[in-house]
C-alpha cells in the first residue's frame, strides 16, 4: 500500500485528517470515549518528507494504543484520535493553525509540528492558552531557554547532533599519531534555527578538541545547489565535511558530492535517512556519518512496542517503502506514548493536572529513556552516530551503543 493510501486508511483506526477549510469545529478535548489530540504538521512544503514520517509515527502509536485497550482513566478506557492540519512548512501558518485547534476546535492536548522553526511558532500559542504539547520534532535548544511550562520534547536537543563527529575526528587523528589541531573541518549549514543550533554544538566541540575550521558557509536559501562550497572543499581538502540542511539539503549535498567526486575522508550530515540518500545515490554515500536520535539496534524496549528492533519491523510492515525507519517516525511514536503515560498517571483530563504529570515523566520506551528537565527537554537520552556501510546504517558512536567499527577514511565512489 502506498504512503498516500496509508494516510487515508489511518482514518479507519480513529485518526482524523482534516484540511484548513473543513466545515465547522471538530471534537473538543474528550468526546465520549475518545481523547482528541491536535497537531499542525507539514504535509506540503519543504518539511513535508519528515512531516509525513512524523505523522506515520504518531498514527502507528495511536493504532497500537487503541487496539491494546486504550488509555485507562477513572476506570474507563479511552481511545485516542489525532486531528491534523497541514501547516505547509510555514511557521506563521503553524501558529494560526494551533490557534484554530485551541480556540475553534476546543483542543486541550497537542502534539508538535515538524521542525524547530514551526515548533518555535507554536510554542507561544500553547503557552498563551496553557495547553500542553508533547513534541518530537523541534530540537532547537533555544526552545528550552524561554521558560515555557507547557512544552515537553522527547528528543535530544540539536546542539548534540553532529558534535559527536568532531570528537570522533579528534579520536581518529590521535590513533593515527596526529594532533587534533591538524584536522581541518569544512562546514555548511542552512540558516534556520535547527541547523544553526547544530552548528553551535559543532563549534563548541571544535574549540574543545582544538580542530581547525577552513570553511564556514551558509547554504543557499533554496538548498538546491551547494557547488560553491564543494568547489572550496576540493581546493582546501578538509579532513571532515559537516552539513546540515534538513532533507532537501542532505539530498543536494549527497548528489553533488557524487557529481563533483568529492573525496573528503569524513562526511557527516543530518537527515541522511529521511532524505533516502542510500536509495538515491548508492555506493557514493558509503562512509557518510549520520546522527540519529534512535536506532533499531539500540537496547531499548517497552511493553507496547517491545524492543527497538521490533518497532522497526512493525513500522516497515505497516508502511511500505521504508528500507530504514527514520528516527523522526520513532520519536513521534514515543511522543504519543508519553501522552498515554501522563493521562494514566494524572487520572484526569484537567489540563493542569496532566501538565504536572507530564513534567514528572520518567519512563522507558523502545525509543529510549524519557525524563524532562524543568525547561521541558529530555535529559535521559543521548544521540548516536551511524555510518553508512554497504548501504546499511550501522551505529559507530558512542562506544556504549556501537554495533560496528567506524570505516575511516570513507571509500568514496
Amino acid at each position: 500500500m502506498s504512503s498516500s493510501k496509508k494516510y487515508i486508511s489511518a482514518l479507519a483506526f480513529g485518526v482524523a485528517a482534516t484540511a484548513l477549510l473543513a466545515a465547522g469545529p471538530v471534537a473538543a478535548k474528550v468526546e465520549g470515549d475518545t481523547i482528541v489530540i491536535g497537531s499542525a504538521i507539514s504535509f506540503t512544503g519543504k518539511y513535508s518528507t519528515n512531516g509525513i514520517h512524523a505523522k506515520n509515527g504518531y498514527n502507528l502509536a495511536v493504532k497500537l494504543i487503541n487496539e491494546g485497550g486504550g488509555v485507562k482513566v477513572g476506570g474507563k478506557a479511552y481511545k485516542i484520535k489525532i486531528v491534523y492540519y497541514d501547516d505547509e512548512s510555514t511557521p506563521a501558518r503553524t501558529a494560526q493553525l494551533f490557534e484554530r485547534l485551541i480556540k475553534q476546535d476546543g483542543i486541550k492536548f497537542t502534539l508538535g509540528p515538524y521542525s524547530s522553526a514551526t515548533t518555535k511558532a507554536a510554542a507561544p500559542v500553547i503557552e498563551k492558552y496553557k495547553v500542553p504539547m508533547v513534541e518530537a520534532e523541534g530540537a532547537s535548544r533555544s526552545l528550552f531557554t524561554k521558560g515555557y511550562k507547557y512544552l515537553f520534547a522527547v528528543l535530544s536537543t540539536s546542539e548534540q547532533y553532529l558534535a559527536s563527529s568532531i570528537a570522533l575526528a579528534a579520536e581518529l587523528a590521535k590513533k593515527a599519531g596526529k594532533k587534533p589541531g591538524s584536522v581541518k573541518v569544512a562546514m555548511a549549514f542552512e540558516n534556520d534555527p535547527f541547523s544553526l543550533d547544530v552548528r553551535a554544538g559543532v563549534i563548541d566541540d571544535i574549540k574543545k578538541h582544538g580542530l581547525k575550521i577552513v570553511i564556514d558557509d551558509k547554504l543557499p536559501r533554496d538548498l538546491s545547489d551547494m557547488s560553491a562550497t564543494l568547489t572550496k572543499v576540493k581546493a582546501l581538502k578538509p579532513d571532515l565535511l559537516v552539513v546540515s540542511g534538513h532533507s532537501k539539503g542532505a539530498a543536494t549535498a549527497a548528489r553533488q558530492i557524487k557529481e563533483m567526486k568529492i573525496k573528503t575522508p569524513m562526511v557527516a550530515m543530518t537527515h541522511c535517512e529521511s532524505s533516502k540518500i542510500v536509495k538515491k545515490f548508492g555506493a557514493s554515500v558509503d562512509g557518510f556519518l549520520c546522527p540519529t536520535q534512535w536506532a533499531e539496534t539500540m537496547a531499548y524496549k517497552d511493553a507496547m512496542f517491545g524492543t527497538a528492533a521490533q518497532y522497526d519491523a512493525l513500522f516497515k510492515k505497516t508502511y511500505d517503502g521504508y528500507k530504514n525507519v527514520p528516527y523522526q517516525a520513532a520519536q513521534a511514536s514515543a511522543a504519543v506514548q508519553v501522552w498515554k503515560d501522563a493521562f494514566e498517571r494524572a487520572q484526569s483530563f484537567d489540563t493542569e493536572k496532566v501538565r504536572d504529570a507530564l513534567s514528572a515523566t520518567d519512563m522507558q520506551s523502545f525509543y529510549g529513556n524519557i525524563k524532562f528537565s524543568k525547561a521541558g527537554n529530555n535529559v535521559a537520552k543521548p544521540m548516536a552516530l551511524r555510518q553508512i556501510q554497504g548501504g546499511k546504517y550501522n551505529v559507530v558512536a558512542p562506544a556504549a551503543f556501537a554495533s560496528h567499527k567506524v570505516m575511516h577514511p570513507r571509500k568514496a565512489k
